[in-house]
């Protein structure tokens, strides 16, 4: 791990080396992230980032070291979650206090734009707007209430970001980044009743300010052939996929036509009204073949018992709910 040390973090557990070793394991094995363990430490790899566990005769040491100071920051607040969750504070050498969350960027609303019959287009501007070029497809977007200033997550002295809550309670949806340069990005929301994003999108919010928090969501799958099945929601993160993974790639749609846009006539994009039927359908999967499905929660844990059920390894398919 010695080419991540570009930025750390150390902190430290007075005693319970025991109980704060038991809690590591026991978040690793729910996120079904491989421990390393040695005679005098036990490590993980997170994000890109790697958390060090090194018991003492009076506690406990902890190293956080990653690529990215946001990144650090991130492992720190889950790492302060992990042990407060078992009653253990970190005694963390310098927090920055009041700063933002970690990966957060404020961002202007530049524009809002119909781009397909279903979807709009909104840009946002800011001088951070390049980051989001790599490190994960989707950013979550911040947005406080309607009729009330915002107030946007900040590091504690503990190290975990506190967000608002109640009445100053931020909507926090996902979406793809579409086009990104230096100083702005694209994205594009989905129109549907009962969207909170949507009745913010058509109510105006040129020049407004609204947080990004990210990126993060994973990267286009690394694979020989790459097979992908969604919904409208899934759209932008199919379109995306579709443009890094070039001709390994075949997308099942299941969206109205006119929402396909520059994709309407893509030899490797077809339509179906059945995705679980179409996931069915797929050639067996082979070694260097994923596949990727995204819809409702429902279709999303259908799709998984499907794969398992063919015997198809978790290490080769993604089935996510988008929306429930």
């Amino acid at each position: 791990m010695a080419h991540m040390r570009s930025y750390r973090s150390t902190g430290r557990i007075e005693r319970a080396a025991g109980a704060a070793v038991a809690a590591l394991k026991a978040r690793a094995a729910a996120w079904e992230v491989p421990l390393v363990e040695a005679p005098e430490r036990l490590s993980l790899v997170l994000w890109g980032c790697e958390l060090i566990l090194m018991p003492q005769p009076d506690g406990v040491q902890i190293d956080l070291v990653g690529p990215e100071e946001r990144l650090i920051g991130t492992l720190r607040d889950s790492a302060t979650e992990i042990f407060a969750e078992v009653g253990l504070p970190v005694l963390w050498d310098h927090v920055d206090v009041g700063a933002l969350a970690p990966g957060l960027s404020l961002m202007r609303v530049e524009a809002v734009s119909p781009l397909t019959p279903g979807f709009l287009r909104v840009r946002l501007s800011g001088p951070e707007a390049g980051r989001f070029a790599s490190g994960g497809l989707h950013f979550r977007l911040l947005l406080p209430p309607a009729g009330r200033p915002a107030i946007w997550p900040r590091v504690a002295g503990t190290g975990r970001t506190v967000w608002p809550e109640g009445a100053d309670a931020l909507h926090r949806p996902v979406y793809t980044v579409a086009a990104q340069e230096a100083d702005w990005l694209d994205f594009d929301i989905f129109r549907h009743r009962g969207s909170p994003t949507c009745d913010w999108a058509e109510a105006g919010p040129v020049g407004a300010t609204v947080g990004i928090i990210g990126p993060g969501g994973g990267w286009c799958p690394e694979a020989g052939r790459l097979f992908l099945f969604g919904d409208e929601t899934a759209l932008p993160a199919i379109r995306r996929m579709l443009d890094l993974a070039g001709g390994r790639a075949r997308a099942v749609l299941r969206c109205a036509a006119a929402d396909l846009g520059r994709l309407a006539g893509d030899p490797r994009v077809d339509r179906s009204d059945d995705l679980l039927a179409a996931l069915a359908a797929q050639e067996a999967c082979g070694p260097d073949h994923f596949l990727w499905f995204a819809a409702s929660a429902d279709e999303a844990r259908a799709a998984r018992r499907h794969l398992q059920d063919r015997g198809v390894a978790r290490a080769r398919f993604v089935a996510a709910a988008y929306w429930s």
